[in-house]
């Protein structure tokens, strides 16, 4: 069972996900050994990652959400198949198993390979695509934002100097750090240099680079049982077009929100929450979501299940 000091250093490492454990048990006031020890078992207990991430328009992609329902009793197949894919990121069963909702990123401006080969698939019997226009809530930032244990103070000591986004060209050399960052967002400046084939000097530099001109931040990949808010939804809503920004806006500060989008499609914004059980869903739903500003209609979907979360697959996939 995670506790309070658990709780701080994964809010640590959402702040950066590269802060070495002396700099944490610092600010923490512990000692470096108990961080080392604490992050170990929260690697086994509570699935935790840090995971290198691309801002997509940096790299020159973008990001959909498809909606998949199946025929009765495909599901299953389906879903697996799309959790495997290489273009899916997220890979969710929502609604108690009727329906499954992946996240993929592509090409700016192309067409994702799933878009043109599920139609086909003769067990797939509608299909909705959402193109992602603009984030109001995601990325580096966190639910821990709002409600993390850490102080003012504290987090202010871990957040690093904001970036700039001129989106430079990758070397190889770059390409190779994101591969490694992607699955382990603290390998060793060693195990970037190997991999990169470049000095550790080189390594570190290109990596605080990436950072700092808006390529790459570091996010977090854990069990949501942790800070107690197990119940997870996907929200879709359409709001009035002069409306949109500030539904989107206000919609990013609550606290139950972890990404808020607009988006192409059927509806025109994206949400993804979490709240402690059923009960404070409702609350929320006919609450805060229903006094936001231009909403038309709002269809809430509960996750079932996840089948792949931020690139990764959270069980075996069959063959």
């Amino acid at each position: 069972m995670s506790d309070d000091i658990d709780r701080k250093i994964i809010h640590a490492l959402q702040i950066d996900g590269r802060a070495s454990f002396r700099a944490i048990a610092a600010i923490l006031g512990i000692s470096p050994q108990t961080v080392n020890r604490r992050y170990a078992d929260l690697r086994t207990t509570a699935s935790l990652r840090v995971l290198g991430r691309t801002y997509p328009h940096a790299v020159g992609e973008e990001e959909w959400f498809l909606r998949v329902r199946c025929a009765f009793g495909a599901t299953e197949e389906v879903a697996h198949a799309l959790a495997r894919h290489e273009e899916t990121v997220w890979a969710h069963v929502t609604s108690g198993g009727t329906e499954i909702v992946c996240t993929t990123r592509n090409a700016e401006g192309g067409e994702p390979l799933l878009l043109r080969n599920l139609p086909k698939t003769p067990r797939v019997t509608s299909l909705t695509a959402h193109c992602l226009l603009h984030t109001y809530f995601g990325g580096p930032q966190s639910p821990l934002d709002k409600v993390g244990p850490l102080t003012p103070q504290q987090i202010a000591e871990l957040t690093l100097p904001g970036h700039t986004a001129d989106s430079p060209r990758l070397t190889p050399v770059d390409h190779a750090l994101l591969h490694v960052l992607h699955t382990d967002g603290r390998a060793s400046t060693k195990e970037l240099a190997h991999a990169a084939g470049c000095s550790p000097s080189t390594a570190q530099r290109r990596v605080a680079e990436l950072r700092r001109r808006g390529v790459l931040y570091f996010d977090l990949d854990y069990d949501p049982q942790v800070f107690h808010r197990p119940r997870a939804a996907m929200l879709w809503l359409s709001v009035a077009p002069a409306a949109l920004d500030e539904a989107g806006t206000t919609l990013a500060g609550h606290q139950q929100v972890s990404f808020a989008a607009s988006t192409t499609g059927p509806t025109n914004l994206y949400a993804a929450v979490n709240c402690s059980d059923s009960r404070e869903l409702h609350t929320y739903l006919t609450g805060p979501i229903a006094a936001l500003p231009g909403v038309a209609q709002v269809e809430s979907a509960p996750v079932t299940r996840t089948l792949k979360r931020a690139g990764r697959c959270l069980r075996p996939m069959g063959p």
